[in-house]
């Protein structure tokens, strides 16, 4: 009788721990993008896409963030990808956290602050992709477009996700969106970052299965990036990628 019992309560407890990674997670990512921009030392790729975009209409990057989850999760559909509920939240939570970051916090002057910030706020969206990934709900909008091309043109993760951020980078700074320092310490550091923390993260007997990635003989867990957040998708790629998906590092 104790072990039909014990089943049910710890997936119950998985359930609940999820869901708050998920949550916090995301909550704790559209924090670091906000922090990122604040400390005004150049944003990751798709962020100088967003605020490119919000130059030149006059909304907030936050509503441009999920305005352009919606578009790129439109483009979901002939790709035949399925969202999760990680997914979903992802489109709505990030730019909502991210703009309330914004009108919280003050615009540093002094580069003795700014650069501090820079750092926090990488290793911040570093434990937030852990944290978020880890909960295994699905991966962002911009992670799915990812896999999805991935698997659809047979290109490797990696390609797929350079020629993507590629070009919304060029197309963010020809926007006006902001380049910086922080936007190369952000590609070089975010994936060690994201694979130290979700190693950090990893729920218990939720690293294996068929939506889950670890690249062999590395103990490295789930990371494709968006951005990412492909961890709900990548599983089903070639597992001979698997030190491509380790490499990326974005859950949008």
């Amino acid at each position: 009788m104790q072990k039909e019992h014990a089943l049910p309560t710890s997936k119950g407890a998985h359930l609940t721990r999820r869901v708050t990674q998920l949550y916090v997670g995301l909550v704790l990512y559209g924090a670091s993008m906000g922090l990122q921009l604040r400390a005004g030392l150049g944003l990751d790729p798709w962020d100088v896409f967003h605020q490119g975009v919000a130059e030149r209409t006059g909304l907030s990057i936050g509503t441009v963030v999920i305005l352009a989850g919606v578009v790129v999760l439109m483009l979901w559909i002939p790709l035949r990808q399925r969202p999760g509920l990680g997914t979903v939240s992802n489109v709505v939570v990030l730019g909502l956290v991210m703009d309330a970051t914004l009108a919280l916090t003050p615009e540093p002057r002094a580069l003795a602050v700014r650069i501090p910030l820079l750092v926090f706020a990488i290793v911040l969206n570093g434990a937030a992709t852990g944290l978020y990934i880890s909960a295994r709900f699905g991966p962002g909008p911009r992670d799915g477009l990812m896999t999805g091309l991935h698997r659809r043109t047979g290109r490797s993760i990696r390609l797929v996700r350079s020629g993507i951020e590629v070009a919304v980078l060029a197309t963010g700074f020809a926007l006006g969106g902001s380049i910086g320092i922080g936007t190369v310490l952000y590609a070089v550091a975010i994936g060690p970052l994201s694979q130290f923390f979700l190693k950090v993260f990893a729920i218990q007997d939720l690293e294996e299965g068929p939506r889950g990635i670890v690249a062999h003989g590395t103990g490295a867990t789930m990371k494709a990036a968006e951005t990412t957040g492909t961890a709900g998708t990548a599983g089903t790629a070639d597992p001979s990628n698997a030190s491509d998906t380790a490499d990326t590092a974005e859950t949008k």
